[in-house]
């Protein structure tokens, strides 16, 4: 295909026409743009039960109320099918398998937009939650509840995954239901541009989900951890998650690594005339080649493979940092600034590559279960300790926001504040949940969204 040809979804695949997907989301540099994602663990506040799909004590009266009041649109796989989301404009919400609320911001041009569209988030969902008698645990894993007391979204994939991931992982029911994350997302330029923000931010995101750490609650309890979701992330399909090891080491990289990556991992269904077609375990390259049952692959099979993996920085049409917790909001727009910085700052981009180049695989793999543990304390990586890389990391960040500002934008900088005092006090964001839940001896009120941290 030519580079910047779009197939539609019913074409043939082939290798050729997998890595040119890449190609047509190439964008120059004045047009780049950014997108927030953050998941949400609503509970009710009466008791801390969890939020449901269905009825009167289910997330979809919540969808009931933003479309009736705020014009959002409610979507799902099949025709008179259940709601499974709601679509306003660029901004979607949907639901992760265990009711977890997700927002999926619009590619917006700045820090300072995503903060005025989580704002309003924020002030469309408080009127339901008071009428229902929710809270918003801003943290990255269900604190209180059992896999049992959780609802099941009924997703076509989501009865597929319950059944494979399990023999592939044992995080991976917890994954589904238990935890919630923050991302951002990203544009790239060229093949070259996309391949060295993916392999940079892969060496970082172990560093950066140790900075944001913040889900140190399980059934009830303190668990020891600073990050529960990161004990299930290590725990994963390790064909579909983690930090793409092909990605690491020296050489020239192309889109045609990240395929090769998404071909060995397990298939889990694809759709034809309508119906979704079970295909478990199957990898992609082994139905690209030998086909299924009749079927032969297409362009939209492989775009829907895509959104089946889960490594820390994802490559679909935008780029993706994946590796954080759930936070709240001041902290959700410190890391999106983080990224910001870091990424779309050639200068900065140039000075976080250099540093990272001393990082091996091997090395930051080994580290991964002390970084869940502890986070940054008590820990060493290519000859720096965890919080002399976070200094480093949120100096360069600044400097790239800082060279962002103009005269129609002022500097995304001020939202590395709330990082930046943490990192100061060498703490985490878990650190702060655990000193409240000592200070309350209840997880529902050291967790909850405080409201005067919007940011």
């Amino acid at each position: 295909m030519a580079a910047h040809e779009t197939l539609p979804d019913d074409a043939p695949a082939s290798r050729r026409d997998l890595c040119g997907l890449f190609a047509v989301s190439e964008k120059p540099r004045e047009q780049y743009l950014i997108g927030a994602e953050s998941e949400k663990i609503l509970v009710f506040a009466a008791d801390g039960s969890p939020l449901e799909y269905a009825g009167d004590r289910g997330v979809c009266r919540i969808f009931r109320h933003l479309e009736r009041e705020h014009g959002w649109r409610p979507f799902g796989e099949l025709p008179g099918g259940p709601t499974l989301g709601l679509k306003r404009e660029r901004a979607s919400i949907t639901l992760e398998p265990g009711a977890q609320f997700e927002l999926s911001g619009a590619p917006l041009a700045d820090v300072h937009a995503i903060a005025a569209e989580q704002a309003n988030h924020l002030s469309e969902l408080t009127p339901i939650m008071a009428e229902m008698g929710l809270e918003w645990l801003t943290v990255g894993f269900q604190p209180l509840a059992r896999l049992d007391q959780l609802p099941w979204v009924p997703k076509q994939r989501y009865p597929i995954m319950r059944e494979y991931l399990p023999t592939r992982g044992g995080g991976a029911l917890d994954m589904m239901q238990r935890t919630a994350t923050v991302q951002a997302n990203f544009d790239w330029s060229s093949e070259q541009d996309g391949l060295r923000k993916l392999r940079v931010a892969l060496r970082l995101s172990p560093l950066v989900h140790a900075l944001f750490a913040n889900s140190p609650f399980i059934e009830g309890r303190a668990s020891g951890l600073s990050s529960e979701r990161g004990r299930v992330w290590l725990d994963m399909d390790p064909s579909r998650s983690g930090l793409i090891e092909r990605l690491w080491g020296e050489g020239e990289f192309g889109y045609r690594d990240y395929v090769e990556f998404a071909l060995g991992a397990g298939m889990f269904l694809f759709w034809r005339d309508g119906q979704p077609v079970r295909n478990t375990g199957q990898t992609f390259a082994d139905f690209l080649d030998h086909g299924f049952e009749g079927h032969r692959a297409t362009v939209g099979d492989f775009r829907l493979h895509l959104t089946t993996l889960f490594p820390e920085v994802r490559l679909k049409n935008t780029l993706e940092v994946r590796s954080a917790d759930a936070l709240p909001p001041d902290l959700t727009l410190a890391l999106v600034a983080l990224w910001t910085g870091l990424l779309y700052d050639e200068q900065a981009l140039g000075e976080v590559e250099a540093a990272v180049s001393v990082l091996r695989f091997e090395e930051v793999q080994k580290a991964r279960p002390q970084l869940v543990r502890s986070g940054l304390k008590d820990i060493e990586l290519g000859g720096s300790s965890g919080f002399a890389w976070a200094e480093r990391l949120l100096g360069w960040a600044r400097g790239g926001l800082e060279r962002r500002a103009s005269a129609v934008r002022p500097s995304e900088a001020v939202y590395l504040e709330p990082i930046e005092r943490l990192v100061a006090a060498r703490r985490s964001p878990a650190d702060e949940v655990l000193e409240r839940y000592r200070q309350t001896g209840s997880i529902v009120a050291a967790a909850r969204w405080d409201r005067t941290r919007l940011g």
